[in-house]
């Protein structure tokens, strides 16, 4: 997937929060979506969780927004991108998970903090716009975020919304998902993913019980629609086998 090749959604899903929503296949085969998401913090400067392609419409956006001064990594897969934005904006700091800095080492990108690997109070320099909360006991070891201001919560493989419908809105085709048609978090295939995820149980129970602390109404996942309202009814569900 190239920044020539895709065309992405744009859109202010909440005052100072905007998505871009970009067509993705996993495998080729499994069309789950992708989507970065970029917050004017109260500053002025902006935080992007940076998962997908920096093409011209996405980079034009952001040039609006104002000075992209943070770029997110959130699991150990979706660090892709992370390289590309760096080059447009090389002010920027790099907060990414260890595993995700370790893959893109090799292409000499260098981090500012490193969840993993910091400190588990570390904070980074945005978290009086943006909390977060690193699932330790996450395979992909996934960082969930929370934007009290819009009440927002967003996440990478957290949590999935599937079918990608908006993420597929620019292409033509309707981004169904062959096979199990949906993937939502009250689907059983979700809740059997979110188990089957865990590898430290105990560490899961802390770290699903902190999200299910935050006040929020909306989910941005990076695979799949987002979950516009009941946020945190649709997190309860997905994770209730961690709540019990």
């Amino acid at each position: 997937m190239t920044a020539s090749s895709v065309k992405c959604a744009i859109r202010e899903v909440a005052k100072d929060v905007w998505t871009f929503s970009c067509p993705f296949s996993r495998f080729n085969l499994f069309p789950v979506g992708g989507r970065s998401t970029a917050i004017k913090l109260s500053n002025g400067d902006v935080w992007v969780l940076a998962s997908t392609p920096l093409d011209d419409a996405t980079k034009a956006k952001l040039g609006e927004l104002g000075p992209v001064k943070w770029l997110i990594g959130a699991d150990a897969v979706h660090h892709l991108f992370l390289g590309e934005f760096k080059k447009a904006y090389p002010d920027a700091k790099i907060v990414a998970v260890d595993e995700a800095i370790k893959k893109q080492a090799k292409a000499g990108l260098k981090a500012d903090g490193a969840w993993g690997a910091d400190p588990p109070n570390t904070k980074y320099g945005f978290e009086e716009d943006i909390q977060h909360c690193y699932f330790s006991g996450f395979k992909n070891k996934d960082v969930a975020f929370f934007h009290p201001a819009s009440k927002t919560m967003i996440a990478a493989d957290l949590i999935f919304n599937l079918p990608a419908t908006e993420q597929y809105s620019m292409t033509g085709s309707s981004g169904k998902l062959p096979v199990f048609g949906q993937l939502n978090p009250y689907t059983w295939a979700h809740k059997k993913f979110a188990s089957a995820m865990g590898v430290d149980t105990e560490a899961m129970k802390r770290d699903v019980k902190t999200v299910a602390g935050w006040d929020f109404n909306r989910i941005i996942p990076c695979h799949g629609d987002v979950i516009e309202n009941d946020g945190r009814k649709a997190w309860m569900e997905a994770y209730k086998s961690y709540l019990g």
